[in-house]
């Protein structure tokens, strides 16, 4: 099993979250694109991250 794609850094600097329109943190360990503040995790896909809300998996922020 391969090591999922990870997106490029340059990327991730400039991507913020499509609903609070703040910056995303990067979860490399469960792939994903923290938002939370609005409590949202977007996938990432073979490199790609995915910023539908739709897409998102909701979670409880910890505080």
């Amino acid at each position: 099993m391969t090591a999922p794609r990870q997106p490029d850094p340059r990327l991730l600097a400039i991507l913020v979250c499509p609903m609070t329109r703040e910056p995303l943190r990067h979860d490399a360990a469960a792939n994903e694109l923290v938002a939370d503040r609005a409590g949202l995790a977007y996938p990432i896909r073979d490199g790609v991250p995915i910023l539908l809300i739709e897409a998102a998996r909701e979670f409880v922020p910890a505080d």
